[in-house]
């Protein structure tokens, strides 16, 4: 292996570096040069050096490894120009094998090409060539190509053979023999037969049948669509074809062959635009050609469509042929015609003239029925016919614009929806009547709703005439009576009106526009004493009565008739029971169209009510007197801002009695440099309110002028018991519940203290910006304590104040002021708002907010209790 490789690689060395490649002159010259560039570089190296040349020097200079670098360099120049000339060499060989190699096959597909042009198709053969494979395969096409078109060319043939013999036929039965014997001769069968459709039987008949270029005559049968190959064929529309010929199908017979068995055949329905016409059989001894199965197809829209052609031809004959017999016997009849003809005209006119006479009749008929109609449906009753089940049977048109219902809303005048419950018993009691009484009248009233929702009263008279041929029914004329029932409702109204004056103890008379009077009252009658009848019909101004009377009554007289507008006015008027003061008023009464018509004077004798009226003005007088001055005495004895602004120049008093004399008041006391303070609420407001704050205004001052070191809390102890002693509440059975709650303050400025003790009111210390809050005892001043809960003292509050302190105290009507959008309480939580809103404004701008919130607040609410708030810096 190893002596293998190496001649391989000896080969290889050899064919790369072999110098057959170059010219000897070409070797000679490379030696040449070789040899002149050695002297030329190791001479260059020895000069370097700086030594002679010589050969010992130029050994000795290969002891450097350039120079023997140089040596390599120069020696291996020839081998590598040798090595690319071989392989250039070897390259150029094997394109010049390889173009020989081309030039074969070029000539070999040109002798191929050259047999295919002289149609020598069995002496090709393939090559391993791709030009080979396609001029085979385009041979090939060219071949089958050619046998299509000679295939195509033999249909057309056949095509046009079988156009010439159906143009040429005539008749179904000349169509099928000769379309039959044709196809067999051309397909090459053996014998075929010929089916016709029958349009009316929807059958196959068999109309021809040939054999052997005979025609046979056999007996001809009848075959339904779908029966056996035949009929398969007619009901499937398609071509059938078979080599599998069925046993029972029927052997061929001739006296050369002998009888045999046919080895395919070929079934053609016979269609026009897919319409049935019929169907064609052929048996042929061979397997037929596919060309000739596409040419059986071909041809079978041919022949159907002929013998379609055929049948409407034959149809169009017939058609004719008894056209013409019937136009020979309607131009037999035509003669009878024209003299019956002459008789209709005759008889015609004698109808024209019968139909004038009668149209007229007809118009007049017409013109009663729409003169009826109107009458009906302009008539001011409506008539309705109902069986004896009580349906309606008939309705006059008039009942539309009576009732207002219309014949879509199939409503008529005794609809029970419509119908009130005591209108419907008055209609069933009169149908029940009738019913009872063949011939009998009745007449019924009752309420309706129109369709406008008007209520309107109706009148029907019934009548039974079920035993009326004409009729047959119970008959009803039923009108409108609101009108009239309107009248009695107004009669009866005035009858009523009239004896309500005549029994009336004011004066009323009734005068025209003139002035004259029509009607006059027993009271009036008396007033003037004289009788009635003898006022009527004179003017006011002639009545013997108080000049002041007749003066209003003809000024109303002449304001009524510019403006009718009722007058009141009270007027004294003499009588013979003294001087009256009578009121009265001037009302005008107008007509239906609006106009004036009467003016109604009634006048009410207010003495009595007068005198009683002046009394009570008095008293109120007097209660108000009584009130104001309370007022005036409680008004003095609190405290005024000024005065304590003498002590604490910034603070305001915020005081809004409900009523004249309020049930709150603030209280304000000074002695021995100690002051007090307080804003008390009392039980009520008005006059019992202020009659319980005297108790407390007095209490409170007994009480801090004799105790002058009680604390706050002492203070409350001491006033809760002397307002139940006052008030008789510590006795036994006592039930008043009368007191006060209060928010007390003691102030020593000198220590600069503050007690405070509270009745169900807090106290509100507002410091450097921040509020602070000491509720007061849930416990009131006076009132009867529960009988189980043993009572407790009042906490007092001891704080030491700073300079700039403000201090709030206020009763309870402040925040209980209803108010706002919402109709809402004002609330303590308002109150803290107001206070923490801007709290380094002065008290004199917080009293003016606190007017206008309040006031705002309250909007056009009623004020609920009396406020009252006291605010003082320290």
């Amino acid at each position: 292996m190893m002596k293998l490789n190496k001649r391989i690689n000896a080969k290889a060395l050899y064919r790369h570096f072999s110098l057959h490649v170059l010219h000897p002159y070409y070797r000679v010259m490379i030696l040449m040069a070789v040899l002149l560039l050695l002297l030329l570089s190791w001479s260059g190296f020895l000069a370097i050096l700086d030594k002679p040349v010589s050969f010992v020097n130029i050994l000795n200079a290969h002891s450097y490894f350039p120079v023997i670098l140089l040596d390599i360099l120069i020696l291996g120049s020839p081998a590598v120009i040798v090595y690319f000339l071989n392989e250039i060499n070897r390259k150029t060989e094997a394109a010049n094998d390889k173009s020989k190699e081309l030039e074969q096959r070029i000539e070999s597909n040109i002798e191929l090409a050259n047999k295919l042009l002289k149609n020598q198709w069995e002496e090709e053969h393939l090559s391993n060539d791709a030009l080979s494979e396609v001029l085979v395969s385009l041979a090939n096409n060219i071949k089958g190509s050619k046998k299509k078109e000679e295939e195509a060319n033999k249909i057309a043939t056949g095509k046009e053979l079988i156009s010439d013999i159906l143009r040429n036929a005539h008749n179904l039965e000349e169509l099928s023999v000769s379309t039959t014997k044709a196809l067999i001769e051309f397909m090459n069968g053996i014998q075929g037969a010929f089916y016709i459709f029958n349009d009316d039987r929807k059958i196959l008949e068999r109309t021809a049948m040939y054999a052997y270029g005979r025609r046979r005559f056999d007996k001809y049968n009848e075959i339904r669509i779908g029966q056996g190959l035949i009929g398969a064929a007619a009901y499937e529309k398609e071509l059938i074809y078979r080599t599998d010929i069925p046993e029972d199908y029927y052997n061929i017979t001739s006296g050369l062959l002998g009888e045999q068995k046919p080895q395919s055949i070929v079934i053609i329905p016979l269609l026009q635009e897919e319409q049935l016409q019929g169907v064609c059989e052929i048996a042929f001894l061979d397997k037929v050609p596919g060309f000739m199965l596409h040419f059986a197809n071909e041809v079978s829209s041919i022949i159907g469509q002929t013998i379609y052609n055929v049948k409407i031809t034959t149809k169009t004959e017939r058609l004719l042929d008894e056209s013409q017999r019937m136009t020979e016997a309607l131009r037999r009849n035509e003669e009878q015609l024209r003299k019956n003809a002459i008789e209709m005209v005759a008889a015609q006119e004698e109808l024209e003239r019968s139909n004038q006479m009668l149209e007229a009749q007809i118009q007049e008929v017409a013109n009663s029925q729409k003169r009826l109609q109107a009458l009906l449906t302009n008539a001011s009753e409506f008539i309705s016919i109902y069986n004896e089940n009580q349906e309606l049977v008939y309705e006059s048109p008039s009942v539309e614009r009576i009732l207002g219902y219309s014949k879509e809303d199939n409503i008529g005048g005794m609809h029970p929806d419509i119908l009130t419950p005591r209108g419907l018993k008055a209609i069933n009691s009169l149908f029940q009547y009738l019913l009872d009484t063949p011939g009998g009248e009745q007449i019924a009233q009752y309420t309706y709703l129109r369709k406008n929702g008007e209520k309107i009263y109706l009148e029907t008279k019934g009548k039974n005439l079920l035993h009326d041929p004409a009729i047959r029914g119970i008959i009803f004329n039923t009108q409108d009576i609101t009108e009239r029932k309107r009248a009695e409702k107004e009669e009866r109204m005035k009858s009523r009106m009239q004896s309500l004056s005549e029994n009336s103890p004011d004066m009323i008379m009734r005068i025209n526009t003139q002035g004259k009077l029509v009607y006059v009252n027993p009271t009036a009658a008396r007033f003037v004493d004289a009788e009635a009848q003898e006022l009527v019909k004179k003017r006011i101004s002639e009545l013997d009565v108080d000049s002041r009377f007749i003066e209003f009554a003809e000024s109303s007289l002449a304001s009524i008739r510019h403006n009718q507008e009722q007058l009141f006015a009270e007027v004294p008027m003499n009588s013979r029971d003294g001087e009256r003061i009578m009121e009265i008023k001037a009302i005008p009464e107008l007509n239906e169209e609006g106009d004036l018509e009467t003016i109604l004077f009634v006048a009410h004798d207010m003495t009595e009510f007068k005198k009683i009226e002046q009394d009570i003005k008095e008293k109120n007088k007097k209660i108000s007197d009584s009130i104001n001055y309370a007022q005036r005495i409680q008004t003095s004895i609190l405290p005024q801002t000024k005065h304590i602004q003498d002590h604490f120049p910034r603070s305001f008093i915020f005081y809004r009695p409900k009523d004249v004399v309020s049930g709150d008041f603030p209280w304000f006391f000074q002695k021995e440099g100690i002051y007090y303070i307080a804003a008390v609420d009392c039980t009520g407001h008005g006059v019992p309110g202020a009659l319980i704050s005297f108790i407390g205004y007095f209490l409170l001052n007994n009480i801090v002028s004799a105790n002058p070191d009680y604390s706050a809390a002492q203070i409350l102890d001491e006033l809760h018991k002397q307002v139940r002693t006052t008030l008789k509440q510590d006795q036994e059975g006592a039930l008043g519940r009368d007191g006060m709650d209060l928010a007390f303050c003691k102030i020593d400025k000198e220590k600069k203290t503050l007690e405070f003790a509270g009745a169900h009111r807090p106290l509100f210390l507002m410091r450097n910006g921040e509020l602070n809050e000491y509720r007061g005892d849930r416990k009131a001043i006076g009132g009867i304590p529960l009988a189980n809960k043993p009572e407790k003292d009042f906490e007092n509050h001891l704080l030491e104040y700073q300079e700039g302190d403000k201090i709030f105290i206020f009763s309870d009507g402040l925040p209980d002021q209803i108010g706002g959008p919402d109709r809402k309480k004002f609330q303590v939580k308002k109150i803290r708002e107001i206070l923490t809103e801007s709290p380094d404004v002065s008290m004199a701008q917080l009293s003016r907010s606190f007017s206008k919130h309040f006031y705002d607040w309250m909007g056009d609410e009623k004020q609920v209790d009396d406020v009252l708030l006291i605010g003082i810096e320290l």
